[in-house]
């Protein structure tokens, strides 16, 4: 069974995801990003190699990234510890002071028991799965085992919070004075740099969802819960709500109503910002197959074209990198602006949305409004083989569905990656025609897929 999944090592901390794992997987990965020219060259010249570590706030962290520090050091690398931090900020911290790579421990949104291990390649870039799969390798084979003056040091990383808030800072094509805003946290890696962030480029700040004690991370809060977020915002009558999961690579909002604003819509207001302002690379925006088909109309209405990747923000910046594109981004979230960022920023992202309110003295519900939200309904088919979707009665019924919604829905089969389901998609105009259509749809592949 591969160990790495499509973000990263993730699992059980002391369950699957050991500090043996973690030791482990730091000395392996040493080995291997430990070659190419530029590691080379600064061995032949006498130097160590470096990298940054960081982590979220839950308890396992502690345990998982000393785990990782002693394996870096063991091999010979020189460690930056940042500490709690975004995942982004360790992404960013990796380009910004020339480290060779570096290690994220944080499972994202998910719950505290949970840890994860994300690598990061120099400039702070996620890896390709060809490098993942010889790190694993590595895992198996020979060790780095200096000695004497040789190992690595471990040392803090003092002003890493300060480095990456004043890089978001210096991002801003406008400053948020007169907004009020509230933050919620996560119980995260943004507790601190979100707020500070926030308050320094201006802003009213009320923030929920800052107090981390290890266990409560994405415990209520933060973007997968936005219930709290909405009623505060209310509360308090705020210009607008922003939400961070467990490490801030996501950004979901709400407007002064506690209406949820996506992935999907933020994507739309900054792209039509950023094109009216000429930063759009090429007018065009990466999403991925499972945006709303109203971002797709939004865009086409605005002159700009949209690019589709499959689910995954990995997918998503594979493309943008590719392309040279400036945004790109998911429902859930994870949008990642290329201008400043090498991976989702849930920060970044929120700045630079209240920042378009704050320019175009504009609420948020107002700019949100250039999309409509087509009503979608997602039906999970499970027991049925996932590999059969190109099944003839199957297709034939997707196009049929296809052939009524016409221009204003659309169809998507989805087969699950890693268990025996498929998911099926419908957006139609009404949500009634939405609901009808999927659970037809899903009928036809329950009975004809079936195992």
């Amino acid at each position: 069974m591969a160990l790495f999944g499509t973000d990263g090592v993730r699992g059980l901390a002391n369950g699957p995801l050991t500090a043996d794992i973690a030791l482990t997987l730091a000395q392996a990965t040493a080995v291997v990003l430990g070659q190419g020219r530029i590691a080379e060259a600064r061995k032949a010249a006498g130097k160590r190699l470096t990298a940054v570590v960081a982590r979220d706030p839950r308890i396992s962290g502690h345990f998982l990234s000393a785990a990782v520090e002693a394996g870096l050091a063991s091999s010979g690398v020189d460690v930056l510890d940042a500490g709690t931090l975004p995942t982004p900020a360790a992404a960013f911290l990796i380009a910004d002071i020339d480290a060779d790579f570096g290690v994220m421990i944080s499972a994202s949104h998910n719950p505290a028991p949970d840890n994860g291990i994300k690598i990061f390649a120099r400039g702070g870039v996620k890896l390709p799965d060809v490098v993942e799969q010889r790190i694993e390798e590595a895992m198996a084979g020979e060790k780095l085992r200096p000695t004497g003056a040789d190992v690595g040091r471990v040392s803090r990383f003092s002003d890493a919070e300060d480095r990456y808030v004043m890089h978001l800072l210096a991002s801003l094509p406008h400053r948020l004075d007169g907004i009020h805003v509230v933050l919620d946290c996560a119980h995260g890696a943004a507790s601190g740099a979100s707020p500070e962030a926030f308050s320094n480029a201006g802003a009213k700040v009320t923030v929920i969802g800052a107090d981390p004690d290890g266990i409560n991370i994405n415990d209520g809060v933060g973007s997968t819960h936005l219930d709290k977020l909405a009623a505060e915002v209310v509360r308090v009558g705020a210009d607008v709500g922003i939400a961070h999961d467990g490490d801030a690579d996501r950004c979901l909002a709400v407007d002064a109503d506690g209406n949820v604003i996506d992935g999907d819509q933020i994507m739309a207001i900054l792209a039509v910002a950023m094109k009216d302002r000429g930063r759009l690379a090429d007018d065009t925006l990466v999403a991925t197959v499972m945006s709303n088909l109203g971002l797709h109309v939004a865009m086409r209405e605005h002159g700009i074209t949209v690019r589709q990747t499959a689910v995954g923000d990995r997918y998503v910046l594979e493309d943008m990198n590719a392309g040279g594109y400036s945004l790109g981004g998911e429902q859930s979230g994870h949008v990642i602006m290329s201008d400043f960022a090498t991976t989702g920023d849930g920060v970044l992202t929120g700045l630079h949305l209240v920042a378009e309110m704050a320019r175009q003295k504009k609420t948020l519900a107002e700019l949100a409004s250039i999309m409509t939200v087509y009503p979608q309904k997602l039906v999970n088919v499970k027991d049925v083989d996932r590999t059969k979707t190109d099944d003839e009665h199957v297709q034939k019924a997707v196009k049929a569905v296809e052939a009524e919604l016409g221009d204003s829905g659309r169809v998507l089969l989805r087969p699950s990656g890693t268990e025996q389901l498929v998911r099926v998609m419908v957006e139609a105009a009404d949500e009634e025609s939405a609901h009808e259509y999927a659970h037809q749809l899903a009928e036809v592949v329950r009975e004809r897929l079936a195992l």
